[in-house]
């Protein structure tokens, strides 16, 4: 299994619930959905959420995204990290397990 994590708030993933597919506003945005992999959530979570409550964090098995999704590293030159970027929308089937982080 090749494992990523993607960070949504509770209202967003509630919004796609009857939905065959989740999309990120990021998809439309910049073309891609950001996700991370497990050491680097803490990081995302600082950076990004700091003060944001009701967070849930989505975990994917990207070997099961549907083809016209895949799945690339990219450097994140900022903190110059690799991170795994979705290209396309999340089939639910791929997202095996959702979590609520705060």
């Amino acid at each position: 299994m090749n494992i990523v994590f993607h960070i949504v708030t509770v209202s967003s993933w509630k919004e796609q619930s009857e939905s065959a597919e989740y999309i990120h506003a990021s998809l439309e945005q910049e073309g891609f959905i950001h996700a991370s992999r497990d050491e680097q959530i803490d990081g995302v979570l600082d950076r990004y959420y700091t003060g944001v409550n009701d967070l849930l964090k989505l975990t994917i098995d990207a070997d099961l995204l549907e083809t016209t999704s895949p799945l690339k590293e990219e450097l994140a030159v900022s903190v110059g990290e690799l991170f795994p970027h979705i290209f396309g929308p999340i089939n639910k089937d791929a997202i095996i397990g959702v979590e609520k982080i705060r």
